[in-house]
C-alpha cells in the first residue's frame, strides 16, 4: 500500500451539489485524517450518498474544495480513483467463481501483473478470513462471507481510502459483526475508512470519529462519546411489564422531563430527558408508585448515539439518501 501523505485522508471546504431544484450538499465541511473509520450519519435525503459519490469522482460537485490524501478530486479524478476503493450495499461478486478468481480478476482490472495480483488476492484472503474458502465458487458462500468478498475486491488494487456505503445492509447480526472484525483488521494494517450507515450502533462500535450531516451540511461531528455528551442530560428508562401501561407511565413521569417522554412499544420502554439526575429517578419512582402499575426496571443512564441524532436532526437516521437524482 502507498505510503500516506501528510495531508488529510478526505478535506471538504464548502462543498455544493444541486440535483435540479434539490440541494444535495449546502457548503459541506468535512476533514478526516489518517488512521480512522470515520462514520457519516444522517437522515433520509441528508446528502451522504452525494457526499461519497463525489469522492469517489464518480458525481462531480458544482462548488468548493475536495481532495482526497492531498489529491484535488475534481481536477484530478483518475489519480484520486487509482488511490480509493468503493463497496456498495451490496456484493457485487461473480457467484460462478471461487473466491480467490474473484479478487485475482479484479486486480488485473486493477492493472497489476499476475504475480502481485496473485498476491496481493493472497494477503487479502487472509485479512478477510477467508482463505479456507478460497477456492470454493461464490455460490456457496454465507452473505456475510459474500460481503467480506466484496470488501476485498475493493482492496486487492491496496487502496489508502475505503469507502463503504451502507456495508452490512441486509445481513444477519452474525454476518455484521464478522464484517466488523473485518474492517477492524483493515484498519489495523493501514486503511483508512469511511462508511455510511443506517445502524447508529454499528457507528458506535466501529468509528473513531462520527459526522452527523443534515440538509447537505455537517451539524455535528466528534468521538461518539463526545456526542453523547454534547446531548448533556441524562436519560431516566422505565421499563414496563405490560404494553398497555406505557402511555399511562409516560404521563405520570412527563413532569420530571426536559421534553416529551418517548414510547418504545417493541421493547415496552419508557424515556425521558432529565437534567436533575438521582433526583429524577426518585421523582419517576414516586410517580410509578402513586399510579399503581408494575414495572421491570426503572434508571438513570447516559444518552444513546440514537437519542444523540433524534435530538440533532428531529428524525430518525433513514436508510439512504433520496439524492440520487
Amino acid at each position: 500500500m502507498p505510503a500516506p501523505t501528510s495531508a488529510p485522508i478526505i478535506e471538504a471546504r464548502g462543498l455544493t451539489k444541486r440535483f435540479g431544484k434539490v440541494e444535495a450538499l449546502a457548503g459541506l465541511d468535512l476533514v478526516a485524517h489518517h488512521g480512522q473509520v470515520v462514520a457519516l450519519l444522517g437522515p433520509n435525503g441528508a446528502g451522504k450518498t452525494t457526499f461519497v459519490r463525489t469522492i469517489a469522482t464518480l458525481v462531480r460537485p458544482d462548488g468548493g474544495s475536495l481532495s482526497v490524501d492531498g489529491i484535488d478530486a475534481v481536477r484530478r479524478p483518475a489519480q484520486v480513483r487509482r488511490i480509493i476503493g468503493l463497496a456498495g450495499q451490496h456484493a457485487a461478486v461473480e457467484e460462478a467463481m471461487t473466491g480467490r478468481e474473484n479478487l485475482r480478476m479484479v486486480a488485473r482490472l486493477f492493472g497489476l501483473d499476475r504475480r502481485t495480483a496473485a498476491a496481493n488476492s493472497d494477503a487479502v484472503l487472509k485479512t478477510l478470513d477467508l482463505t479456507d474458502a478460497a477456492d470454493r465458487l461464490v455460490r456457496t458462500y454465507s452473505g456475510g462471507m459474500r460481503r467480506r468478498l466484496d470488501l476485498g475486491a475493493s482492496l486487492v488494487g491496496s487502496p489508502r481510502l475505503l469507502l463503504l456505503d451502507e456495508p452490512t445492509t441486509g445481513l444477519d447480526p452474525r454476518s455484521r459483526m464478522e464484517l466488523w472484525d473485518a474492517i477492524r483488521a483493515l484498519v489495523a494494517v493501514g486503511t483508512d475508512v469511511l462508511l455510511t450507515t443506517q445502524y447508529l450502533d454499528e457507528a458506535d462500535n466501529l468509528a473513531d470519529q462520527i459526522v452527523i450531516v443534515d440538509h447537505g451540511r455537517v451539524i455535528a461531528e466528534g468521538a461518539p462519546a463526545q456526542l453523547k455528551a454534547q446531548a448533556g442530560r441524562d436519560v431516566v428508562e422505565i421499563h414496563g411489564r405490560r404494553v398497555e401501561d406505557l402511555g399511562p407511565l409516560a404521563e405520570a413521569v412527563a413532569a420530571i422531563g426536559t421534553e416529551e417522554p418517548r414510547i418504545d412499544h417493541s421493547s415496552r420502554r419508557v424515556t425521558v430527558p432529565v437534567d436533575s439526575g438521582t433526583a429524577a429517578v426518585t421523582a419517576a419512582v414516586r410517580a410509578v408508585e402513586e399510579l399503581g402499575v408494575e414495572i421491570d426496571d426503572i434508571g438513570l443512564r447516559r444518552p444513546t448515539l440514537d437519542e444523540v441524532f433524534l435530538a440533532l436532526t428531529g428524525r430518525p437516521s433513514a436508510e439512504d439518501d433520496a439524492d440520487a437524482a
